[in-house]
């Protein structure tokens, strides 16, 4: 279901718009131990909750209250937690020979980063399951995991829908909103100007996604800045990789179903690593626009901090960041800044 809604995602866009596992409810399932039904009902719940959004028009709404330097604040305190999750967990993953898997890796992205004909992504994905094929997995695992499988219909129940909006699905909104819905559509704008989407656009497409997954035991997803930033540092400019990044998905959700966790286990998180701190800085890069002014650097950097650093950090940090935005409009405060 995750390679099906990249296919949809791509062909509907035709821009590499991601589609990727939501990251506070995978936070919470993996910490808490959440089970399937939950997470499929809180995939539901959330799934009505944008859908509303859409129809009733508050998407729109959020989208002209919340200023510009919040939403960079917010895309700039995403960069700088996937560059920090990428430097602190995944490169010291595999000791010694992970940090050498690093170097090669980091030295294929820069040499090819932003080349369209030869994508640095498919060059280091290969040097993963080559590393992967050579030291960690045995043929046998990969025979016994072939083989033709559906997805099973599965009906989520009141309770796990109640269950899940609480648990997983209030914390995530907050996150979805800053960065799946908002921070997704500018950077959009900045990177595909000649395309414009609509906060509305991007909203239904991730209710669509979610009112769909459940039912065929499919994750919940989302858009996200962060992924249109990796796509698009690492070559992409169509929604063709969106499409073959699907393409993948689905031809092992078929066919390899059995063995995938097997596969996806032992691929080397190094690499990964590379992946996720070119793309958080790809976020972070996006401040450039409004860098000159130092009451709107202030204000990015306060919300990303913020984002980063607290407990529901983004739907804090989009609050305080909207009001002090006001407030220096008003000329209420002024931070101490001075224009140039």
């Amino acid at each position: 279901m995750f390679g099906l809604m990249q296919l949809l995602t791509g062909l509907r866009y035709r821009i590499p718009m991601p589609v990727q596992p939501l990251k506070a409810m995978a936070a919470i399932v993996i910490a808490q131990r959440v089970g399937g039904p939950v997470l499929y009902g809180a995939g539901l719940a959330i799934g009505v909750t944008m859908l509303l959004l859409s129809v009733t028009g508050l998407i729109d709404w959020l989208a002209r209250v919340v200023p510009k330097t919040v939403v960079r604040g917010i895309q700039f305190g995403l960069g700088l937690q996937l560059a920090s999750l990428a430097l602190k967990e995944y490169v010291p993953s595999d000791g010694v020979s992970g940090y050498w898997l690093t170097i090669v890796a980091f030295v294929i992205a820069v040499i090819f980063l932003g080349n369209r004909k030869y994508p640095a992504a498919l060059f280091l994905v290969l040097v993963g399951f080559v590393y992967a094929f050579a030291f960690k997995l045995q043929a046998s695992s990969i025979l016994q995991g072939i083989g033709f499988g559906l997805p099973k219909i599965y009906v989520p129940h009141r309770q796990d829908i109640l269950a899940g909006f609480f648990l997983l699905a209030l914390p995530q909104i907050p996150l979805s909103l800053g960065n799946s819905i908002l921070a997704t559509r500018q950077i959009a704008e900045d990177l595909f100007p000649s395309r414009p989407l609509t906060v509305r656009q991007i909203s239904f497409t991730y209710a669509l996604m979610n009112l769909v997954n459940p039912f065929f035991g499919g994750i919940p997803s989302c858009h996200g800045s962060g992924g249109m930033a990796g796509h698009y540092a690492f070559g992409a400019r169509t929604g063709g990789s969106v499409v073959i990044e699907g393409g993948l998905y689905l031809f092992l959700g078929l066919f390899f179903g059995r063995g995938f966790d097997t596969v996806i286990g032992v691929f080397p998180l190094p690499i990964l690593g590379i992946i996720l701190l070119f793309e958080g800085l790809a976020l972070m890069l996006l401040v450039r626009d409004l860098s000159t002014s130092k009451s709107d650097l202030t204000i990015i950097l306060l919300v990303g901090l913020i984002a980063v650093g607290l407990p529901y950090g983004y739907l804090i940090g989009m609050i305080v960041g909207v009001v002090i935005a006001y407030l220096m409009k008003r000329g209420v405060i002024t931070l101490g800044a001075t224009e140039p």
